[in-house]
């Protein structure tokens, strides 16, 4: 009967019981808590630079990428003389909304600043619909570096940096080199992390492209340039008149037509389509 024994460690698992001691395993929840995986994906914040300026840039792409269309950002240019962050442009509108969330980090990989990364924060209850779309104040980080506590969020176990962020762990890189698995993602002064581009994939399997490759390229398009210039010249009916009819003129847009400074609809609305 000895294929039968590969069943007895289902049936002790299936019963809770330890093959080790023979005790049953229970964890004293939620004032013992099992470790989590390195890259646990838990609640978002928005992270700064160590002069405390945001590393959020507006460019959207995390509201983009999101599959569940939860994330809604608005970008705004910088004030000149004293900018939130050092692009051009920074997010002053940030919210998102966790009924929808999915926590797939498809928002972190889209970053290019690393502005958004996910902690291990995963236990917050709402009793109300408003206080599960977080905004950019309760997403940013505190002057310390470490995400706010709101008042739903049970954070019994403390807050342990070095345990509960998971943002520094980011997935390898496009190619799957996974000699980046565990390395810091972005760095501390300003700047758009320490790892070095990316070649293209293109290029790593067949490598650079010869020099003379873009001379023939260009001359292919010159070519075909002027033929669709004169090709539908050289096939004209000799006895057809040309059309005197001016040109029309492109409208104008009337100044003002985009009020940049209009009053946001509500957080519970933006989400509701």
């Amino acid at each position: 009967m000895g294929y039968l024994n590969g069943f007895g460690v289902v049936i002790k698992k299936w019963i809770g019981v330890k093959s080790a001691t023979g005790a049953r395993i229970t964890t004293q929840y939620p004032e013992e808590t099992r470790p989590k995986p390195e890259r646990f994906h838990g609640r978002h914040v928005l992270n700064r630079y160590e002069d405390g300026m945001e590393k959020c840039i507006g460019c959207e792409l995390c509201a983009g990428v999101c599959p569940a269309k939860c994330i809604y950002v608005r970008g705004q240019d910088n004030d000149p003389e004293n900018p939130t962050s050092p692009g051009e442009r920074f997010g002053f509108v940030y919210e998102i909304n966790y009924l929808r969330c999915i926590h797939c980090d498809l928002c972190v990989e889209a970053c290019p600043t690393e502005a958004i990364t996910e902690t291990k924060l995963f236990e917050f209850a709402f009793t109300n619909r408003a206080d599960a779309i977080y905004t950019k104040d309760e997403l940013l980080v505190d002057d310390s570096g470490h995400p706010q506590q709101l008042p739903w969020e049970n954070w019994s176990g403390g807050f342990d940096p070095a345990q509960d962020s998971s943002g520094w762990m980011r997935a390898t890189a496009p190619s799957g080199d996974a000699n980046f698995v565990g390395i810091v993602a972005w760095a501390g002064e300003l700047g758009y992390g320490v790892r070095d581009p990316q070649r293209a994939s293109i290029e790593v399997e067949s490598g650079p492209v010869p020099a003379g490759a873009h001379h023939d390229h260009a001359a292919h398009d010159d070519a075909a340039q002027d033929h669709g210039e004169h090709g539908d010249a050289d096939h004209a009916d000799p006895t057809e008149p040309e059309s005197t009819e001016p040109e029309s003129t492109p409208a104008t847009k009337t100044p003002g037509h985009f009020d940049s400074s209009a009053d946001l609809p509500e957080k519970k609305r933006r989400f509701g389509k």
